[in-house]
This record gives C-alpha cells, structure tokens and sequence, in this order.
C-alpha cells in the first residue's frame, strides 16, 4: 500500500540538499519503525519518491513523500513516530493512505505556491510592491534560459497562475507551474521583474518560502482544479496489512535464499574440483620423481 507523507523544512536544514533529505529519510523511516517495503532485486532499498525537489535555501510548509508500505498503524501513530525520529527543521505533517490509481508524487505535481520576501538591504529600487500588477499585466514575460546545448528564449507568463503583493507585509505571492514539463522558479519570475524595471537583483536578495504543492484534479480540456497533494488520500484509522506485497517480500526472500545456496554449491564443487586437480598434479609428478 501506498503512503504519502506531507512534511515542512525549515530553519538551518533549508540548507541541505535533496540527497541529504532523501538519505534523512530512508534513516527515519527505520528509527520510526515504519514497515516500509523494500525493493526485490540484488541491492534492496526503501521504495519511495519525493514530488517536486526543494532548491537549497528555500523553505517550505508543503513538501511530501511517497512511500510503500508492508502494513501501516494509523495516521496519527504514523506522524508521531516520524517526528520522534525526526530532526529540527523537519516536521512531518501528516500521512495518509493514497487510493491504488494514485500516481507517484511527482508525476502528480501541477502546482506550486510560493511567497518572497526581500532581505533587508537587498531590495530593489522600483516600487517593487506598486507595480506587480502591471507586470502581471503584460501579454508575455520573456526570460532566457540556458541548456548545454543553446540559449532559448521561454515565455513564462501563461505558467503564473496567480501572482500578487501583499504591502502590509511586503510580501509577493505567486501560483505557478511545478510540473515536469513547465516548471517555473520564483528566481527566474523575481529576475524578470526587476529586468522589466531595467534592473538586476541583488545576489541573493530573495527569501522564498513554498507554502504548498498541488495536483490538477480536473480532466484534460477543463478549467484547472487545484488541491494539495494529500488531497486525495484518506485518514487511516486503523491498523492495515498489505498481504499481497508482503507475499511479494516472501517471494523474494526465498528467491534469494536459493540464490545464496546455489552460489555457496557452485563454490563447492569449484574448490573440489580444484582439490582433485591438485590432488592429480601431485600423483603425476610424485610417479615421475
């Protein structure tokens, strides 16, 4: 069975790269005493996936984690023994069980919203609060982006779904694309901005905080209709038993026992074989003295 786990970073561990959170995880989950299903060939290891990867320094309330589960207790014994294994910065959130067509969580992304702040001292010139709707505006925003083979020219604004200021807090809120296909970074929206302006940002000038990710639960053709990734999981209220990938596991484990036996087989009879032909040098040479 399949589970997702909705979690936040925060304070120091926004440092910490996606590799380091994955590696956290798989040392949670086993201090947490989750029954986490592993893999079946040579190497097992935990099966999990991680929608839209953080970039270092950004914050998040909205990160999640699919797992596969031999069997699970309930949803708030779950959080529980995840955050008693966990460490500051990493909160988990909550864990619910995903229907069988769910797809994993990164597949599932579509969405993703952010807010930005401005460090003290960093902000740019303009009236960066006053003129967001303006640029918002605008038919197409137009930034260049770079790949190893070419430079291209990508206009991102059919990919801001919704962007805003807030003066009283002198944040920017923006909903934009986070699938696979479109993703859209708040830097590369903040840098157009001040572009538009005839500026250029200060080095790490923003904070951006990602206050959750989203599916489309809408069909093709229709408008977009937008919900939390765990929208589409359900409470687990008591403890449940996946037989069927348990049986999986068995399978596997009796596999490699008789893998084992065949190996440690070959490797006798390979030692005996190199006895008698030592054993027939030694006869040889022994008749020849």
């Amino acid at each position: 069975m399949k589970v997702r786990v909705k979690f936040r970073k925060y304070g120091p561990v926004r440092f910490i790269g996606h590799l380091d959170v994955m590696r956290f995880f798989q040392k949670c989950i086993r201090r947490a005493g989750i029954d986490v299903a592993y893999t079946t060939g040579y190497s097992p290891h935990q099966i999990m996936s991680f929608a839209a990867p953080l970039g270092v320094g950004l914050t998040s309330d909205g990160e999640y984690m699919d797992i596969e589960c031999n069997s699970v207790t309930t949803s708030r014994d779950m959080t529980e023994r995840f955050n008693r294994a966990s460490v500051p910065g990493i909160e988990i959130v909550s864990v619910v069980l995903l229907p069988e067509s769910a797809g994993n969580a990164m597949a599932s992304v579509a969405a993703a919203d952010y807010t930005v702040r401005f460090r003290e001292g960093r902000e740019p010139s303009f009236d960066y609060m006053g003129k967001l709707s303006d640029f918002y505006a605008q038919r197409e925003i137009l930034i260049t982006k770079e790949t190893k083979k070419n430079t291209l020219t990508v206009d991102i604004r059919p990919g801001i779904y919704e962007l805003w200021a807030n003066p009283e807090e002198r944040e920017i809120h923006m909903l934009v694309d986070a699938s696979s296909g479109g993703n859209i970074k708040p830097s590369q929206v903040m840098e157009a901005y001040a572009a538009w302006q005839g500026e250029t940002l200060a080095e790490n000038a923003c904070m951006v905080h990602r206050r959750d990710t989203y599916l489309n639960l809408a069909h093709p053709g229709q408008p977009r209709q937008l919900a939390p990734l765990d929208a589409i999981g359900s409470q687990i209220l008591e403890p449940r038993t996946d037989e069927k990938r348990l049986l999986l596991a068995r399978e596997a484990d009796l596999r490699k026992a008789e893998t084992a036996a065949k190996a440690r087989q070959l490797r006798q009879e390979t030692l005996a074989a190199q006895d008698a032909r030592q054993q027939t040098w030694l006869q040889s040479r022994a008749e020849k003295q």
